[in-house]
């Protein structure tokens, strides 16, 4: 009688957990499962999440299913979302850095989880993201716009910047700021305002950069130096800088003491980007294709990076997204990442 009680218990346990599956990942930014998204609509996100991964190494993915009994269970969101972002293996297996958007439709309710590198705090941050952007969203029925704005939302939490903005200087992401909230009030108002706000901000920023410097030892007003002089204050990265224009500098000096005051200026728009030895911004790339995407396979970018002032030299190599006629979609395998559950979920 113990031998069957025991063989019943068994089945019991064991017949639910066979019968819930997991999907397989179709691609690593957007597994649309549940048909929520146009084409269009998926390759804005699609598009965010592969610049992420290219600037910060970061496996992000947005997850839409229709309802959780297409994959045999029947439970709170919090355990699936774990057991999908383990078994699919998102982020780096030594930073355990990857970030999963599960949004389950006719369940009406979602999840973002993190990966188990990620601290607690992270996760009343990642409630606000869902209370404040996401939900109101969703709550109108636009899928496409919660989901895209809260992608937006996260990336701005890890990683400090909006996206497109990784390597902006400090003028780009404040043009960027007012560009999204113009944007936020309506296209047509940002061309009626954008030109008459860039005039304002390119006098501040000649009135900043012009305005009289007092020096901090004894009060005295400091002299800027002409252009032909001020290289002999400045360290060779800052020289290179200013012979590649990606920073201009301007000395400042002190007649009674000798106090130098350098400055810098970084150039709105310029190919050359921080060295990560010697922090210097005299970083150029060059990119190769090394093997072309086709619709079925994805392909092999090389990515050359050369310092020119350090002479630090390295290469990485990427993957090139899977080509269609409609998306950039890619194919690939994620990081081998795990989380212990942290995160937030929210309902509408």
């Amino acid at each position: 009688m113990r031998i069957l009680s025991t063989v019943l218990l068994f089945f019991l346990v064991a017949i639910p957990a066979t019968a819930q599956d997991y999907p397989d990942y179709q691609e690593l930014y957007v597994n649309d499962f549940a048909n929520a998204l146009t084409d269009g609509e998926a390759n804005e996100i699609r598009t965010k999440l592969i610049e992420l991964r290219d600037k910060r190494d970061i496996e992000f993915t947005v997850v839409t299913i229709s309802s959780f009994w297409d994959y045999g269970y029947d439970g709170r969101i919090e355990p699936f979302a774990t057991g999908l972002f383990n078994y699919w293996g998102v982020g780096d297996a030594g930073r355990n850095d990857g970030v999963m958007m599960l949004v389950s439709i006719d369940d009406r309710v979602m999840r973002l989880e993190l990966g188990a590198g990620y601290s607690r705090d992270k996760d009343a941050q990642m409630k606000d993201i869902i209370d404040s952007v996401i939900l109101p969203l969703f709550r109108d029925g636009d899928y496409a716009s919660g989901i895209s704005d809260g992608v937006d939302e996260v990336i701005l939490n890890i990683t400090g910047s909006w996206p497109g903005e990784y390597d902006a200087s400090a003028p780009e992401k404040a043009l960027g700021f007012v560009r999204r909230t113009i944007d936020s009030l309506g296209s047509w108002l940002y061309a009626i305002l954008a030109p008459f706000l860039y005039l304002p901000y390119q006098i501040y920023r000649r009135w900043r950069r012009n305005r009289p410097r007092i020096c901090p030892n004894d009060n005295a007003r400091m002299r800027r130096l002409d252009e032909k002089w001020d290289d002999t204050h400045l360290n060779p990265g800052q020289i290179t800088e200013e012979r590649l224009k990606s920073v201009d500098y301007d000395v400042w000096v002190c007649d009674r003491c000798d106090h130098v005051r350098v400055e810098g200026y970084r150039a709105w728009f310029t190919r050359y980007s921080p060295c990560r030895s010697c922090n210097a911004r005299t970083l150029e790339a060059d990119s190769t294709t090394l093997v072309a995407a086709t619709t079925s396979s994805t392909g092999k970018r090389r990515i050359d990076y050369h310092c020119h002032n350090c002479d630090d030299s390295w290469s990485v190599t990427r993957t090139i997204p899977v080509k269609s006629s409609s998306s950039s979609s890619s194919s690939g395998s994620f990081g081998g990442g795990s989380s212990s559950g942290g995160g937030a979920s929210g309902s509408w």
